[in-house]
């Protein structure tokens, strides 16, 4: 009976393929020598005495499924219809006795043969294919929801910085509104610091020139008068203010010259917050009852009788 060897030589392959193939299967038969030689015929020969390359191929032969296996003892089937009985393998992998004689192949056979061989190869390539198509499209459509998470996430953060940074600017318009509001009161007060300073320099002079001209014999009021008038000047020159939005919330409490004028009051108030605007804003007195308007806006603190201290409601 021809061997493995004999009958794949027989059918036109390679010797040094045929030997590479017998021990990459382990002589498990004619069958899986065939399928490496094809399924390898474009690779080439490694070295034979490289063990570690053979048991790789080997492994990866034994390693198919139930249904590669079938399919396998099929084509064995059908290579023994050719070719002869090739008997039963033993415990040890070894073939054992021969049914019959192996009837020898034509030119023909082989060829046709080899090409029914070749076809079934392709058949597996092309499933493989289909199926290598399929997980790339299954990768690309991963791959396109993560890009389209990723680019979620990064309009997200951009909305979140979008509101902080509008949030930032809003306090800074606040905390430049405080600052221009602080230097205008600061430049107000000085200037009333020198309008008072040129008044009581003008009127000690004026004091000086009338107690000259009055007899010394002559008892006089005046000096008692003004002195008078001077102590009632000095009473109450700051005014304590806490003013109250008709809208609600925290009031706001400050002490200005009680020679302030209420439209210094309103700045100020508007320093505090941007919901109230100069020129629009109005003050009310619960107790005693009043309503100021823009009209009092130039009147002082002492001339609207809101010395030393008053509660204000702005609207």
């Amino acid at each position: 009976m021809p061997s493995d060897k004999d009958t794949l030589l027989s059918m036109g392959f390679d010797i040094a393929r045929v030997e590479w193939a017998l021990k990459a299967t382990s002589n498990r038969g004619l069958q899986p020598a065939m399928d490496h030689i094809l399924e390898n015929q474009d690779k080439p020969i490694p070295d034979l005495t490289d063990v570690s390359a053979l048991s790789s191929a080997s492994a990866t032969n034994n390693t198919r499924g139930p249904a590669a296996m079938d399919e396998d003892d099929e084509d064995t089937e059908a290579l023994k219809a050719v070719y002869g009985s090739a008997g039963t393998a033993d415990g040890s992998g070894m073939n054992v006795d021969v049914e019959a004689k192996i009837k020898p192949l034509t030119e023909e056979e082989k060829k046709q043969k080899l090409e029914e061989l070749r076809q079934k190869m392709a058949e597996k390539r092309s499933k493989k294919a289909e199926q290598d198509a399929l997980d790339n499209k299954a990768n690309e459509l991963l791959r396109r929801k993560a890009a389209r998470d990723m680019g979620s996430i990064k309009e997200e953060l951009r909305a979140k910085e979008a509101i902080k940074e509008a949030e930032q600017k809003r306090k800074d318009k606040i905390a430049d509104a405080k600052a221009k509001a602080a230097v205008k009161a600061q430049i107000e007060a000085d200037r009333r610091e020198r309008a008072e300073k040129a008044a009581r320099e003008k009127a000690l002079r004026q004091g000086n020139v009338q107690q000259e001209a009055t007899p010394s014999t002559t008892p006089s009021s005046n000096p008692v008068t003004s002195t008078s008038g001077a102590a009632s000047s000095k009473e109450y020159k700051e005014t304590r203010l806490q003013i109250r939005l008709a809208s609600g919330g925290q009031p706001y409490t400050t002490t200005l010259p009680s020679d302030s004028t209420l439209r210094q009051v309103a700045e100020f108030l508007a320093g505090q917050t941007l919901a109230v605007d100069v020129d629009t804003v109005s003050f009310a007195q619960h107790f005693p009852r009043k309503q100021f308007n823009q009209n009092d806006f130039t009147k002082t603190l002492k001339e609207l009788g809101l010395t030393p201290s008053a509660v204000l409601i702005a609207s």
